[in-house]
């Protein structure tokens, strides 16, 4: 799907609406499947996927295609000035109670009435998530992101204090939406002994992050560089290979040095924040 062709929002057929406060809700018609204890909770190819600003895009399901019989009534949500007023679900499944499990706006404005009679359900509030018929990780996936991983000859080398840590002339880099390029490199490319680290990430578009710990000197850095060992279709050229945060370490391409740049991953202890960027 494009921006700009087709049904996209600036396409010559829009399927979807703005609504003020640049929100974009528009029908996702993917197959999405949720499970609890086993139990299919939703199956649907009826969304419609609500992009906000500053946040990953969300579902709603049309009420029908959820098992609003095991949903209970919570609190109030917190009312958002696009959605209008929310109320929040809990989720019991046999003995298992899923505390805000989900979400509802059951009277949005008349720009935003794609959503009533709509529910979204925590991401993680589930145990499973199936794309048609593909297990998916950490979120939905948004249309227009995409992840591509490529190979390239030029001369990459990152360094941390003047140790260089990787370099070769044969990396892959991955470009992916809003993100700045990652370079992946050989394992024969890295220069420094790498610690297997505990720690897990899951991406919906490349799959799920091993990482690794090492030392510069006397200074250990925890958790700087990851691996896809089983990477998803779009990042399989970047199997096994290693990259660095560009965030914490230099990287020289063809001799010019990139400025490093910001973002939450410049903090070394960015990966002790438990709270889950899609919790809704």
């Amino acid at each position: 799907m494009s921006l700009t062709m087709g049904s996209g929002p600036f396409g010559h057929a829009p399927a979807g609406a703005f609504v003020p406060g640049m929100v974009l809700i528009e029908p996702y018609p993917r197959r999405m499947r949720g499970l609890l204890d086993g139990e299919t909770i939703v199956d649907s190819s009826h969304g419609q996927l609500v992009h906000e600003p500053g946040r990953l895009p969300r579902c709603f399901f049309p009420m029908a295609d959820v098992r609003t019989d095991l949903l209970v009534p919570g609190p109030a949500g917190v009312p958002s000035a696009a959605l209008g007023e929310s109320q929040v679900w809990d989720l019991r499944v046999g003995d298992r109670l899923v505390e805000r499990a989900a979400i509802a706006y059951p009277a949005p404005p008349p720009e935003a009435t794609r959503v009533k009679d709509h529910i979204a359900l925590y991401w993680r509030a589930l145990d499973q998530w199936y794309e048609e018929d593909v297990l998916a990780v950490a979120h939905i996936r948004d249309p227009y992101h995409r992840v591509d991983a490529l190979p390239s000859s030029r001369h990459v080398r990152v360094s941390l204090d003047g140790v260089t840590l990787a370099e070769s002339d044969k990396p892959v880099v991955i470009y992916e939406t809003s993100l700045v390029p990652r370079w992946y490199f050989a394992q024969s490319d890295v220069r420094v002994p790498l610690e297997p680290s505990d720690y897990r990430s899951w991406c919906a578009y490349k799959g799920e992050a091993g990482y690794w710990s090492l030392m510069v000197g006397d200074t250990p850095h925890v958790n700087l560089a990851w691996t896809y060992h089983d990477p998803r279709h779009d990042a399989s050229l970047a199997k096994d290979r290693v990259a660095f945060f560009n965030e914490r370490v230099d990287v020289d391409i063809d001799g010019v040095r990139e400025e490093r740049p910001g973002g939450p991953w410049a903090d070394p202890d960015w990966w002790r924040d438990t709270t889950s960027e899609n919790d809704l």
